[in-house]
């Protein structure tokens, strides 16, 4: 049983890859293709988990290979399931199988039609291994996998400003909440002394035994759980993403964020739950930002004017409530919850066009205004303030706004000295001077020794902070990105345990796709002659192999799971020690914030309205 895991993988995987060689102009062809594969898997789930109850229902856990191996570490691919994989499984099957059916007719003769299914097939593969993930790296592949084709999702139509602009907002907050993935992987690591699986830990004992005495660390690798669950399952203070979200075509909004998507928060929860059940204070925290998140989701869905905003904040509210299940201990009502919220949020965005064709037809004939209704424990000023608030949405973009972007760009401004001689002429002899440091560091001081690594972080987040704000030269940029991973090479470099060949391994990939992403930045100048980023170009049009290839090598460089950099990126926080707080927040903040770069140089030079004026120009807003 345990070896046919891996099938539930291999056939999106198979799905996907053929779908990219088949023609864009067979529309029934692209679409079959999707359905079957989906469908397939559909019925191979159904088969498996009929044939695992039968069997006993247990556990299974499956050690598929290792991609690396080191004296004090292992990266290996592990595969886990059990009654929460097996709901999540049968769930997105059968949800998926529905919106290809849908969307074969619903995007008909769609411009963008092959995209679509090629990106549902990536989705789906991602979401599979996210769910039969064994341990934390396996997973944190499928969620930045979904991660990537929610973007490409949201901005599906790349030639309007609106859902590329929206589609960057929600990646971003998505990679904020990669910091809480990020640091809690750490934390694991230092915690259990290897990479853990979630087998060991449904072992209340081994568990038990080392929080004992590390419960600040347990404590810390659950916040950070949270964190990242409530960033990928639209929670305060995230909340705000989820309706820009729905820019894209309503089967693409009907997948991710009403059933499979938007629930992974809550997957994240139900599978971490054995670590965090005994902490009181965390289920407190966690069932307090369900309520939270419930009650204002409430409202605000209750004064929205478009209806697939509506469907949003009511799937955010129910989320909240089951959040609140999984604090009280309540895993099989959680897991109930999670499918008839997912099978009605699918149902209600698929018919929310129809929906909205016959209001507006039926108001014509049949107004008629609503009586108001005024309750004597309710008084009207509070009924108001309470509305505009709902409408305002409790200003959660406006705090995001505040707290994340408005600092971003703030200190982006204050290295606008920054150009690219300065960094050759200036940061490159640095670097050389750090080296050097590391080669004698036995000559050095200690304390000077202790505090390098520190300062060479933050020097590489300096990089990146700069790359974010940049609005001029995309090489700037761009050579910022790659520069930063190799101060965070140097930085880690000085930790006795390192050896060259895992810096070598981690940095192997940044110059590949640093190396590609140059080369396309340097021919499409030489096409177009002149690339700003301070604004949507829209290059894709006419050069979609530079476009392409550019996506490609911007994830690599920010830690997507097609290089070696991914593996490296864990492997550098396998050797930051548990007392190098601070080395492990400028890191991880630099490998967000290099992602959010990354995105932004893509998104600027090669989607949105196109600069050229002979091509159509949509409006600004949909």
């Amino acid at each position: 049983m345990n070896e046919i895991l891996q099938y539930f993988l291999l056939l999106p995987l198979f799905g996907f890859v053929v779908s990219l060689l088949l023609p864009e102009s067979k529309e029934k062809l692209i679409s079959s293709m999707a359905f079957g594969t989906v469908f397939l898997q559909l019925i191979g789930i159904v088969v498996f988990i009929v044939v695992w109850i039968f069997q006993g229902a247990d556990d299974l856990n499956f050690k598929e290979l290792t991609l690396i191996k080191t004296s004090n570490y292992e990266f290996f691919i592990d595969f886990y399931f059990d009654k929460i994989a097996a709901v999540y499984l049968f769930v997105g099957a059968v949800l998926t199988s529905m919106i290809t059916t849908y969307s074969r007719y619903y995007l008909h003769r769609e411009k963008g039609y092959k995209r679509f299914f090629n990106t549902v097939l990536f989705f789906f593969f991602g979401y599979n291994l996210a769910i039969l993930s064994g341990n934390f790296e396996t997973l944190f592949i499928g969620w930045e996998i979904i991660g990537i084709s929610s973007f490409l999702l949201i901005a599906f139509y790349r030639e309007r400003y609106l859902p590329v602009k929206n589609a960057f907002k929600v990646f971003s907050i998505y990679r904020i909440g990669d910091v809480g993935f990020i640091l809690a992987m750490w934390a694991s690591h230092h915690l259990f002394h290897e990479n853990i699986t979630f087998m060991k830990l449904n072992n209340f004992e081994l568990v038990s035994e080392h929080l004992q005495n590390h419960s600040s660390i347990g404590f810390f690798i659950a916040l950070c759980l949270a964190c990242a669950a409530a960033a990928k399952s639209a929670h305060i203070p995230f909340s705000s993403w989820l309706p820009r979200a729905m820019e894209g075509p309503t089967p693409s909004s009907a997948i991710f964020y009403g059933s499979l998507s938007v629930h992974l928060g809550v997957f994240l929860m139900l599978r971490t739950y054995p670590f965090w059940e005994h902490q009181t204070f965390m289920r407190i925290a966690i069932g307090l930002m369900g309520l939270t998140t419930s009650i204002t989701a409430s409202l605000m869905a209750k004064v929205q004017s478009s209806v697939k905003s509506q469907i949003a904040y009511s799937s955010i509210s129910q989320i909240g409530i089951i959040f609140i299940e999984i604090a009280l201990g309540l895993e099989t009502l959680a897991l109930i919850h999670f499918a008839g919220n997912a099978f009605l949020r699918t149902y209600q965005l698929l018919v929310s066009p129809s929906v909205v064709s016959y209001l507006i037809r039926e108001q014509f004939y049949n107004f008629q205004p609503k009586t108001n209704k005024n309750f004597f424990l309710f008084p009207k000023k509070l009924e108001n303030t309470i509305y505009i608030l709902a409408l305002k949405e409790f200003n959660l973009e406006g705090f995001l706004n505040f707290v994340l972007w408005k600092p971003l760009k703030a200190i982006g401004k204050t290295l606008d000295f920054l150009n690219i001689k300065r960094v050759y002429y200036f940061f490159v002899p640095l670097f050389v001077l750090g080296f050097l440091a590391y080669k004698f560091k036995l000559d050095l001081p200690e304390q000077l020794v202790n505090v390098l690594p520190e300062i060479f972080a933050f020097i590489g987040l300096v990089f990146v902070f700069k790359s974010f704000s940049e609005r001029k030269s995309p090489f700037l940029a761009w050579i910022l990105i790659v520069l930063n991973h190799f101060w965070i090479a140097l930085a880690i470099v000085f930790n006795d345990k390192v050896s060259i060949y895992e810096i070598v391994f981690y940095l192997s990939g940044i110059i590949i796709a640093g190396t590609i992403g140059y080369l396309a930045l340097l021919k499409l100048k030489q096409i177009e002659m002149r690339i700003l980023i301070n604004q949507y170009l829209g290059h894709v049009y006419e050069h979609p192999k530079f476009a392409f290839f550019f996506l490609l090598a911007t994830l690599g460089i920010t830690g997507f799971p097609i290089t070696t950099t991914f593996i490296g990126e864990d492997l550098i926080f396998s050797h930051i020690e548990s007392s190098q707080l601070f080395l492990a927040f400028f890191i991880s903040s630099s490998f967000v914030v290099s992602g959010i770069a990354g995105i932004r140089i893509y998104a600027r030079l090669f989607l949105g309205p196109h600069v050229k004026t002979y091509h159509e120009l949509p409006y600004k807003s949909s």
